[in-house]
């Protein structure tokens, strides 16, 4: 039998699975795709209440403000009163507090490993008696609100890692940032603003923060960090180009939509659905955005409060503020980054500069969130990836440094469920072990996610053959600071 070849269809392109699924079996391959990848969907955007649906048990907070001091804050000089240090300045660091334990590359060769003691005056504050520097005026006076935890600890000797390791849970860039996991956990309070939000002080050195800090990871893109800008358009593109009316834009985004949808039902592909939910955001974020950067409102009392700076943008007051601003429209984890705090030499001179920068703003935004109300369900966290040593890098002199300290090291904590007035976990006279109460990162983040509801270790997301979670393998609420 003779064939006309010509007849024959022309080599089709190799089919990849999701191709074959919808066009064989009518379409049911693709409809079962569609259900897991919708899953997936659903997951990953979490719609208005999260993938959880609800908490797991009752909350008590709501929300997160983070403070991140970054670079490691001294918390010799700041929390934990030593004065041994000061008795024994420029003796060596005695090889059994030491224990063997590795030091930086930075400090780990010298010949000489003397102490140095503060050269600041503390003072016993609060009902708690909780020790506070001379360099922290207005932190100390708001004692009997704060718990304040003296025993973190943490393996990450080294700023990337270990800044990565309090945002992600890893020491690894990669994974979602714990913004990310409650956006996907909880979903959004307010649908016209994100659920996570950055907010990083200008104009400051240090170690550099990278995006994968309010990363999504694996995650959907939709619950990464929202960065806002110390510039007239807080957020990046939000704005209509010049000649182009709200009215267009919608229509555009109308005539976008239909084609996304008509693509999704013969694609049913998560990243679709994610990128409808993204341009819609993005629309009603042009009216919401502006009204909550907009602080003209404000009572001359509460920006006082502030400090100085409170109406320079980019500025931590003004960050601190606009972080009150942002929880009372229901952002759910909001980000404030301050950098510079890493002190290897010029520590006297340089520390009391940072601390006149986020010393009264972060005391006014625990004021202001209690005479509002928002404090009993808004938790607010302070600290850094980790301490500085008791000794001296390099030679003693009078602006001296000190080097990265991970084994212990202090954050303070407020509202939301945290024991107000406290002072919680113990380190040696020499400021260098931690020996009572130990909290690891991983118990950190246990009890933030306790706190808003979340067993941290139902909070999972499936990716490449293995379930993940913010708190990886481990992890233990810290009771002790529960209220």
């Amino acid at each position: 039998m003779n064939m006309d070849l010509t007849a024959l269809p022309p080599a089709a392109a190799p089919l990849n699975r999701r191709t074959f699924l919808n066009r064989f079996g009518m379409g049911l391959g693709g409809v079962a795709l569609g259900e897991m990848l919708g899953g997936n969907a659903r997951a990953a955007s979490g719609g208005d209440h999260g993938v959880l649906g609800h908490p797991h048990f009752a909350p008590k907070a709501k929300r997160i403000i983070y403070l991140f001091m970054s670079g490691g804050p001294s918390q010799i000089d700041l929390f934990d009163h030593k004065p041994l240090l000061n008795r024994r300045h420029g003796e060596q660091l005695p090889d059994s507090i030491r224990g063997g334990q590795r030091l930086t590359g930075m400090s780990g060769h010298q010949s000489s490993i003397p102490l140095v003691g503060s050269p600041f005056k503390f003072a016993q504050h609060g009902k708690s008696g909780a020790w506070f520097s001379e360099l922290l005026p207005h932190t100390a006076g708001i004692a009997d609100e704060i718990c304040v935890v003296r025993s973190m600890f943490s393996e990450a000797i080294n700023h990337g890692p270990g800044v990565t390791f309090f945002q992600t849970g890893s020491q690894i860039a990669g994974r979602p940032s714990m913004g990310s996991w409650l956006s996907y956990g909880l979903g959004q309070e307010n649908e016209n603003l994100p659920s996570f939000v950055v907010l990083i002080t200008k104009d400051k050195g240090g170690q550099p923060l990278g995006s994968h800090l309010w990363g999504s990871g694996f995650l959907a893109a939709r619950h990464q960090g929202v960065q806002f800008r110390a510039a007239k358009d807080p957020v990046l593109y939000l704005g209509n180009p010049a000649g182009v009316s709200a009215e267009s834009r919608r229509l555009m985004l109308d005539r976008l939509r239909e084609l996304h949808q008509h693509q999704l039902e013969g694609t049913p592909d998560a990243e679709i659905a994610n990128r409808i939910d993204q341009y819609e955001m993005a629309f009603r974020m042009q009216t919401s955005i502006p009204e909550v950067a907009d602080i003209s409102q404000e009572l001359p009392e509460t920006l006082a409060s502030y400090g100085p700076d409170v109406q320079t943008p980019g500025t931590f007051a003004a960050n601190c503020l606009q972080a009150r601003r942002l929880a009372e429209k229901g952002v759910r984890f909001i980000q404030l980054y301050h950098q510079d705090w890493d002190h290897h030499g010029g520590l006297p001179g340089a520390l009391p500069k940072l601390c006149q920068e986020t010393d009264q703003p972060a005391a006014a935004l625990i004021k202001d969130l209690k005479a509002r109300g928002l404090l009993d369900d808004t938790l607010v966290v302070w600290g850094g990836e980790f301490g500085r040593t008791n000794y001296c890098q390099g030679k003693i002199q009078t602006n001296f440094g000190r080097d990265h300290h991970p084994r212990c090291f202090t954050a303070w904590m407020a509202g939301g469920g945290i024991k107000p007035g406290a002072v919680f976990g113990e380190t040696d006279e020499f400021g260098y072990n931690v020996v009572n109460d130990g909290v690891h990162v991983h118990d950190f983040h246990a009890t933030l996610l306790h706190l808003l509801g979340i067993d941290h270790e139902r909070l999972t997301y499936k990716f490449q053959g293995r379930r993940y979670r913010l708190t990886d393998v481990e992890g233990k609420v810290v009771k002790g600071i529960l209220a």
